[in-house]
């Protein structure tokens, strides 16, 4: 059942990103991803053309709008966590910053099981 649920909400996000055409960031959010964790704007957006991306639904923030994270890696391979939602044809980035450790381990995981 875990697994099954997971496999659906992985196919909503996909299904999303398909139909994106863009990015949308808040100035502030960028600002803050920038001085706090010092990931760009652009280097964020990476995360979406490489591969393995692991995508899951954040449930816990998703109250009025369908909120989702990314973990995925960069062109240089750092390894970031990307807070996101689906904006019309739009991925509006929220927040991006390094993974921790266990955010680390999980993508490891999901990298050597896809």
């Amino acid at each position: 059942m875990y697994i099954t649920m997971i496999y659906i909400l992985h196919m909503d996000i996909e299904r999303i990103l398909n139909s994106c055409e863009g990015f949308q960031w808040d100035k502030g959010n960028s600002l803050k991803s920038w001085l706090k964790h010092h990931v760009s704007e652009g280097e964020a957006e990476q995360v979406f053309f490489n591969q393995p991306l692991l995508l899951v639904m954040d449930v816990g923030h998703s109250h009025e709008e369908t909120r989702c994270r990314a973990l995925g890696c960069t062109d240089a391979g750092r390894l970031l966590f990307v807070v996101f939602t689906p904006r019309r044809n739009l991925v509006r980035i929220i927040s991006a910053r390094d993974m921790n450790r266990k955010e680390r381990v999980d993508y490891e995981d999901f990298k050597n099981n896809s």
